[in-house]
């Protein structure tokens, strides 16, 4: 649900954003962008790595470079 917020920001900021955005679009554009500069919490993180883990395409491909791994390096 959101939440009504006021924020300060520079004039040349909001000035952009005024011009650059649709009429409606500025709350949107804040909040994706905010949520992009946030990075993933570990959770998240953790899950895309299991996720991918039982991927079909990514074990062959492991397997596919797996020779390089140790190919021309010292024992």
């Amino acid at each position: 649900m959101p939440v009504r917020l006021n924020i300060t920001i520079d004039e040349d900021v909001h000035e952009r954003l005024k011009r650059e955005l649709p009429a409606k679009g500025m709350s949107r554009f804040i909040n994706d962008a905010i949520r992009a500069r946030f990075r993933p919490s570990r959770a998240a993180l953790n899950e895309a790595y299991k996720t991918a883990a039982r991927e079909q395409w990514r074990k062959a491909e492991a397997r596919d470079w797996k020779v390089t791994d140790v190919e021309d390096w010292p024992a």
